[in-house]
């Protein structure tokens, strides 16, 4: 019998955040195919990107959490990221292929000065 493995489902990352939409802010995705609960920085577009911790051109800055999945693999989407007073749960956040320690600590640290704490 194959196995399967489930991606991460919408919110599911998210531990608490503050009433209303405070927390929320809707978007746009520019490019990629991301699961609930990616690390997503923002382009000079200001469109929301996967973070780059390699780059140089300010998407190497975390700036929010991808609440649900989404695919703009083909064009831009609209999404809903959490950007503040929230609190998730580190073990199901996003990180790029590959990101070191060192860059998952500084997104981290991003993250948690715009009121996106981390708990594991």
């Amino acid at each position: 019998m194959p196995t399967y493995t489930e991606g991460t489902r919408t919110g599911e990352h998210i531990l608490s955040e503050a009433s209303g939409a405070r927390s929320r802010e809707n978007g746009v995705l520019a490019a990629g195919n991301l699961p609930a609960g990616a690390v997503l920085a923002l382009a000079a577009s200001g469109d929301y990107v996967p973070l780059d911790p390699a780059a140089v051109d300010g998407t190497e800055v975390a700036k929010a959490v991808l609440y649900q999945a989404a695919d703009a693999s083909e064009i831009p989407q609209p999404i809903t990221v959490h950007v503040r007073a929230c609190e998730v749960h580190g073990e199901l956040l996003g990180w790029p292929e590959g990101a070191e320690a060192a860059a998952i600590e500084k997104a981290s640290n991003d993250l948690v000065s715009r009121g996106v704490i981390i708990r594991d």
